[in-house]
């Protein structure tokens, strides 16, 4: 059984992987392909290119990262506590695509293993370890604080830029700002590789190490290898669903508005992942540096009703996943 399960927790890692390529490429294209600063195809391209070494860096972090999270219990409980984890993320996700909504696959995987933990918890079995530090530190606070701070700093940043191009045209500003973007839009890719990278690479280390597989302080080669492949490929899918939402429905922006909100949400995720070891989710960084970037603009452009949706779904993600988790671990307490 415990073969068969551990089979199960990588083929979920691989769904989940898919998926947050999948859906969260619209951070790095949708302000670049908005403001036609490249064709969809070339900006998916070098998306799915950074997003790819951003994920095989990452392996170097998703050791700290998975020490910092909890302690999954051996055997068949643990692998079905990650599976189930995983499952009411991946779902939850496809849901959050279907509208149209960047949500956070970070706070989705976290929310589903707390779940799944109070199912095991509900049902005598042994829970995760420490899990209710995770909940706070990587999911209620990040929540709480990252937006606001991606927020200002896209709100500020526009200030500088603005005095920067004081005395050129116009169209050599945008023409300009159009070429930072492939910059920008690469660092964000690159930026969200390193980030949610270490979400899958760190799954696939517990689940090895519950199916005892895997001793400790060992990273298999093919694990960073793994992740970056599946996030690659769902990246090169591409969401245009959620690209719209955020370059259409969302806020109107220039090229050079559009240059500054991709490079504060870039900078966030450098210092989150290499600067505090700090798990940041790319939707939320870049998201509300859009929106900060666009309301530092003489007309309003930002769609206040969207943002408001946007912030109700990153509100239900924990709740949602949390119960989704618990509902999974119930349906596959009979395998433990």
């Amino acid at each position: 059984m415990v073969p068969f399960l551990l089979g199960a927790v990588i083929v979920a890692a691989a769904i989940f992987a898919f998926l947050n390529g999948f859906r969260d490429v619209s951070s790095a294209v949708a302000l670049s392909v908005r403001t036609r600063a490249l064709t969809p195809t070339i900006a998916v391209l070098l998306a799915g290119l950074f997003n790819c070494l951003g994920a095989l860096i990452s392996v170097v972090l998703a050791v700290t990262f998975a020490d910092r999270l909890f302690t999954v219990p051996p055997g068949r409980n643990g692998l079905i506590l990650l599976l189930a984890g995983l499952a009411g993320a991946c779902l939850w996700g496809v849901y959050q695509w279907w509208r149209g909504y960047p949500s956070s696959s970070t706070h989705a995987l976290i929310s589903g293993l707390v779940g799944a933990s109070l199912g095991s918890l509900l049902l005598g079995h042994t829970p995760l370890e420490g899990i209710n530090t995770t909940l706070l530190a990587l999911v209620v606070l990040p929540l709480l604080l990252s937006p606001i701070v991606a927020y200002a700093l896209g709100f500020l940043a526009v200030y500088p830029a603005v005095w920067a191009a004081r005395n050129t045209a116009p169209h050599q500003v945008n023409r300009r700002a159009r070429q930072m973007q492939s910059v920008a839009g690469a660092a964000v890719a690159f930026g969200h590789g390193l980030q949610d990278g270490q979400r899958t690479t760190a799954v696939l280390l517990f689940a090895l190490a519950a199916a005892g597989v895997r001793g400790a302080g060992e990273v298999p080669l093919w694990v960073p290898i793994f992740t970056a492949a599946f996030l690659t490929a769902g990246t090169l899918f591409g969401g245009w669903r959620i690209s719209y939402t955020m370059g259409h429905r969302l806020v109107r922006v220039d090229p050079m508005r559009g240059f500054v909100a991709q490079m504060v949400g870039a900078g966030l995720l450098f210092v989150g992942a290499i600067g505090l070891t700090l798990p940041l989710s790319t939707t939320h960084t870049v998201t509300s540096a859009i929106a900060g970037a666009g309301a530092n603009q003489r007309f309003s452009g930002t769609n206040r009703h969207v943002m408001l949706r946007i912030v109700g779904a990153w509100v239900a993600t924990p709740f949602a996943c949390a119960f989704l988790g618990a509902l999974f671990f119930l349906a596959l307490s009979p395998l433990a």
